[in-house]
């Protein structure tokens, strides 16, 4: 059976028949049978804006590969610079690749002195950590010359380095300037993990616990990146237009700090706070099946059958509650998770724990104030920006961005003077 798809436009008798390619066929189709005929799709749910091949993502069967390697290998065997290494170039480095590529990331992690000392200090002493990183990173173009040649692939290479060899580091900065603490200045010597927990919790004789150390890793890799989500969408739509990566990753870091996005897994938190106690599960699923409640950190806008990092991230938790001691939320978290999934209400619904749901308590576990989950979502997450803004700058498919709209205002009216209003 020929995979194509026929459409007939039923006002005229035209017929168009287009193939049908990885479950997609192209929009041209209905261009060709009435060029001012648009498809009404909000928020993007059935349509491919894009062709990738950074990352697969089935969500029926709870697929998920970065450049064809599934994320359970990789959290497993791999580290987060050799994964942004494989989801900038398509492939896994070699030795001799990845020490060069480790070596560029952790000799740049330092920032100008003019951004900590005079553009961090501008903010006033309570502003939210992710709100600083947002500015900081659209900030950090202004201070290279080079930021706005995205058609030099030296050029290129460069700024994608410095965003995400310096993210960290503005991370750090944006936490510590909001509780009044000093600033840690990176440590070129220690890993890309490692680095960012000592320039957020050193004081004194402070050495990064290895366990720590590895969980930080992994959850870098299981956030790198997550195909076309709204982060990225607004990384590509704003790259689209040739602005620099810094401001376009800035606009990513936005989209990504809408509650609906970057927030969940602080959502979650606030939820098992506020159930408290696992002998009040019962009543708080009975809550959310009637409408009262909401169920934080359960289902996906993709997956439709069970969430792959959620697996890892749940033996990450133990292995760091195993350090830190045991979060008091946990079996909370482990009442809940199995209540939901005995009860039909929720199965049916295909609601099944995400990402979010264990990751909120490990960086609870690690000292993490709430206000920092979005932000530490948005360092391993700039990889996946950046190179989805470099595979669109290598597409000639791709124009700017500009979607139509389907217009339901008035008709044409006359101008009426004020006075006989």
């Amino acid at each position: 059976m020929p995979e194509t798809i026929t459409i007939t436009d039923d006002r005229t008798g035209k017929t168009v028949t287009v193939p049908i390619e990885g479950g997609v066929f192209p929009s041209s189709a209905l261009r060709e049978l009435d060029p001012t005929l648009y498809c009404y799709d909000p928020a993007y749910l059935s349509t491919a804006s894009t062709k990738s091949s950074i990352t697969y993502l089935d969500g029926a069967n709870g697929i998920l590969r970065y450049g064809g390697y599934p994320i359970e290998q990789l959290a497993e065997k791999s580290t987060y610079l050799e994964v942004a290494y494989l989801l900038l170039n398509g492939d896994l480095p070699n030795k001799t690749q990845l020490t060069e590529w480790t070596h560029d990331v952790t000799h740049h992690t330092f920032i100008h002195e003019n951004m900590r000392k005079k553009f961090a200090e501008g903010f006033h002493y309570d502003a939210h950590p992710m709100g600083m990183f947002v500015s900081a990173i659209a900030a950090l173009g202004t201070f290279y010359t080079g930021s706005k040649e995205i058609d030099d692939p030296v050029q290129r290479y460069i700024q994608i380095n410095r965003l995400i060899s310096k993210s960290p580091t503005i991370a750090a900065m944006c936490y510590k300037f909001s509780v009044g603490l000093p600033f840690n200045q990176p440590s070129n010597d220690l890993s890309y993990a490692a680095n960012f927990l000592n320039m957020m919790w050193k004081i004194g004789d402070y050495e990064v616990d290895p366990v720590l150390e590895r969980a930080m890793d992994v959850l870098f890799i299981l956030h790198a990146d997550h195909e076309q989500n709204c982060g990225t969408t607004a990384m590509r739509v704003i790259g689209s237009s040739h602005a620099d990566p810094y401001s376009s990753a800035a606009g990513a870091a936005s989209a990504l700090y809408g509650p609906l996005h970057g927030g969940a897994n602080e959502a979650v938190v606030r939820m098992l706070t506020e159930i408290g106690s696992i002998d009040n599960v019962p009543a708080f699923l009975e809550s959310v099946k009637s409408g009262e409640g909401r169920l934080m950190g359960f289902g996906h806008r993709v997956y439709k059958n069970f969430d792959p990092r959620a697996t890892i991230i749940k033996e990450t938790a133990y292995k760091v509650f195993e350090v830190t001691g045991k979060n008091p939320l946990l079996d909370v978290a482990l009442k809940l998770e199995e209540a939901a999934l005995a009860d039909p209400y929720f199965v049916d619904r295909k609601l099944y724990p995400n990402v979010d749901f264990y990751s909120g308590l490990i960086y609870q576990a690690m000292g993490f104030p709430t206000s920092m989950f979005t932000v530490l979502f948005a360092i391993p997450r700039m990889v996946g920006w950046l190179a989805h803004w470099q595979e669109l700058l290598n597409d000639p498919a791709q124009k700017i961005s500009r979607p139509r709209q389907w217009y339901d205002g008035p008709g044409e009216r006359n101008y009426i003077d004020l006075a006989n209003r």
